[in-house]
């Protein structure tokens, strides 16, 4: 299973996937992480790489103590699909 990391300074969330990289850019804010674009390579789409990108963001956010706002369609869908990480949303 490939680890999500957080690169501070490009202020986004990171997978390797398969050589490539899937992303999920994020702002700051008060006690909350606003995730607003989640972009997966083009010939990755359709595998479950952006939702284990999402997945593995949300686990961080979590560790940090924060909240999250899904600022992006992606994000608010998973979240949908997701409710064990109701407790997250800001």
């Amino acid at each position: 299973m490939a680890i999500v990391r957080d690169n501070k300074a490009l202020s986004r969330f990171e997978l390797d996937a398969e050589g490539d990289l899937a992303f999920a850019n994020y702002r700051l804010a008060p006690g909350k992480v606003i995730i607003t674009h989640t972009e997966t390579p083009r010939a990755l789409r359709g595998r479950g790489i952006a939702s284990e990108l999402v997945k593995g963001a949300l686990a961080l956010i979590r560790a940090d103590g924060l909240k999250v706002v899904a600022g992006c369609g992606f994000v608010v869908d998973y979240l949908d699909k997701h409710p064990e990480e109701a407790d997250l949303q800001a």
